[in-house]
């Protein structure tokens, strides 16, 4: 799906087809404020997990610097270590632990909002896993390009991009 139709994912994980049926994904819906200066490049998302008979949503909007993050986030996945996503207390976090065998289980944190945190395991993540969610990640900065420039402390300008 793509940004015209209502969403394009930045994250989905889920167990092989014919397994548990776990998944968690987050969807970006849009800019938050397009066309406003300051809220342009602010992305309205929503993480949805699902788990047997559980299908829970929480809408959050990231940040140009939470991409980054993310960024460095699958660079610690790519290790097989532990490693925690929006941990600022604005928005849900997300944590994720890798078992060393092709496991994972995700934990989304509604810190902000209801307090509730779900974990899903994920037993049989599909071969290529990491390389799809950097697929994911330059397919939202492709659709969603950064658009604004702080030049100082509270100071926002448009960024235009310059043809030789």
């Amino acid at each position: 799906m793509d940004a015209m139709d209502g969403g394009i994912d930045l994250i989905r994980l889920a167990d092989q087809p014919g397994t548990s049926g776990h998944s968690v994904s987050v969807r970006v819906l849009g800019r938050s404020q397009p066309g406003v200066l300051f809220g342009h490049d602010f992305l309205e998302c929503e993480i949805a997990v699902v788990a047997e008979s559980l299908h829970a949503t929480y809408a959050m909007t990231l940040l140009p610097e939470d991409l980054e993050d993310w960024e460095e986030t699958l660079a610690t996945l790519e290790s097989r270590r532990f490693a925690a996503w929006l941990t600022s207390g604005r928005t849900p976090s997300l944590r994720f632990m890798p078992d060393g065998h092709e496991r994972m289980s995700v934990s989304v944190h509604d810190g902000p909002a209801s307090g509730v945190t779900v974990t899903v395991p994920l037993f049989v993540l599909p071969t290529g896993w990491l390389d799809e969610q950097r697929t994911l990640l330059a397919r939202v900065r492709d659709a969603y390009p950064r658009e604004v420039v702080e030049t100082s402390p509270g100071t926002y300008v448009w960024h235009r991009a310059t043809t030789a």
